[in-house]
């Protein structure tokens, strides 16, 4: 018989933006002025073209950019 209460307790679309969220306190840490709009955007997964999130940017965890340098 199948366990009801054995259920993995990962929520994916939070730690996407938990890692979204800490790409962004790092490079902000890391700058010495205000971001520029463009590199916000970029950390973000925002798609420029269609003024909205990716599809990859919501479904999948950001490729590592917590060393993004300005």
């Amino acid at each position: 018989m199948k366990d009801q209460l054995n259920v993995p307790l990962e929520d994916s679309e939070l730690l996407a933006e938990v890692e979204l969220t800490t790409n962004l306190i790092i490079a902000a840490s890391e700058a010495e002025a205000p971001l520029p709009q463009a590199i916000i955007d970029d950390l973000l997964g925002l798609d420029l073209a269609a003024g909205s999130r990716s599809p990859e940017a919501i479904t999948q965890l950001p490729a590592q950019k917590s060393r993004h340098h300005v």
